[in-house]
């Protein structure tokens, strides 16, 4: 898709310019109004620009001079959005409002929302515990899982980011180097100790999705609680108690026995 910028006319200049961006279909300031975008011809590489205009199609003073932002700000604001309100809120254009500034501003420090995400989970890579695990191999996977659990449970968009997209921050594979080491250590080969990793990490993330889906929803609790002993004895046996069960955080347990029957 391609956004045109207009330059206006004057009686003693040439006649308009138009100049031609091409903007991927995901960017979010295409159509954003009273901007325009032009490149600009200079020595070297050419450079992108935007200038607000005014409503009669005029250069306000200081056109031109997006608001100063930094990579670390853009990133603070990202995951304040992130935090409170989730991955389907954050787009650039909403990152730029709350920074104060036009979505271009903020596409000087990263090149689209995917890049974006990459920094803000680098940046929660970096600032997360790194503990001592213990020596004995079964007993060092299973702290490094649980650990893992723990730590996406706290940031749940981050559960959202990587289902849905090809996206990890580096600073994070320590833990997965701790886990599949783990695995090696106990005798595993190379593969099977990638498989005994992917297992486990398919249990937190399934568990995480499942936790976040099912927050204040009653649906399932109120069908159990219907069964008859006729149809299902076993269910309507504890139907009484599966909001309990279903409410009760037994990750440790859960990647303990995956751990153990992985393991042998």
């Amino acid at each position: 898709m391609a956004a045109l910028g207009v330059v206006g006319e004057h009686p003693h200049r040439p006649p308009p310019q138009i100049a031609v961006t091409q903007v991927g279909a995901d960017d979010d300031f295409v159509g954003v109004p009273n901007y325009e975008r032009l490149h600009l011809p200079q020595a070297g590489p050419e450079r992108l620009t935007h200038r607000p205009i005014r409503e009669d199609g005029a250069m306000p003073p200081n056109a031109g001079r997006p608001a100063r932002l930094s990579l670390d700000a853009i990133v603070a604001a990202a995951t304040r959005i992130l935090e409170t309100e989730g991955l389907e809120k954050l787009s650039m254009r909403r990152l730029a409002t709350d920074l104060g500034s036009a979505p271009m501003a903020v596409y000087h420090h990263v090149r689209d929302k995917d890049d974006l995400l990459v920094h803000v989970m680098e940046s929660q890579a970096r600032a997360m515990p790194r503990p001592s695990f213990p020596d004995d191999p079964r007993e060092r996977l299973i702290e490094a899982s649980v650990l893992l659990y723990e730590l996406l449970a706290e940031r749940p968009w981050i559960v959202e980011v990587l289902t849905g997209k090809d996206l990890i921050g580096p600073s994070a594979l320590w833990i997965v180097e701790a886990m599949i080491g783990a695995a090696a250590d106990h005798g595993c080969s190379g593969d099977d100790a990638v498989f005994v990793y992917r297992t486990i990490w398919f249990y937190i993330v399934g568990d995480l999705v499942i936790r976040v889906a099912r927050h204040g929803r009653v649906g399932e609790n109120e069908t159990v609680a219907a069964l008859t002993v006729d149809t299902h004895p076993r269910l309507a046996a504890v139907a009484g108690r599966w909001a309990e069960l279903n409410a009760r955080d037994t990750h440790r347990r859960g990647i303990t026995a995956i751990v153990n029957g992985l393991l042998g």
